[in-house]
């Protein structure tokens, strides 16, 4: 499952991250790495963006960059 498919109010646990190059290092940038714990706050009536808390922090990904995380 990716992080688009997960319902609000669920925590997920990122299992892995797709895509390359500089898209990739700034998912991990922003904190989303192998094992952190996600909880999604929102999702957008149209679904993007979701808003997302990661680490302590809050955190808005589009809906192509939710797809790149696998999670659990």
């Amino acid at each position: 499952m990716t992080l688009r498919e997960v319902p609000c109010g669920r925590t997920v646990k990122v299992a892995k991250l797709t895509g390359e190059g500089p898209v990739k290092r700034r998912i991990m940038d922003m904190g989303i790495t192998k094992g952190v714990d996600i909880f999604v706050r929102k999702v957008a009536p149209l679904g993007d963006p979701v808003e997302i808390t990661v680490r302590g922090y809050e955190l808005s990904v589009r809906k192509a960059d939710a797809e790149m995380i696998v999670v659990e």
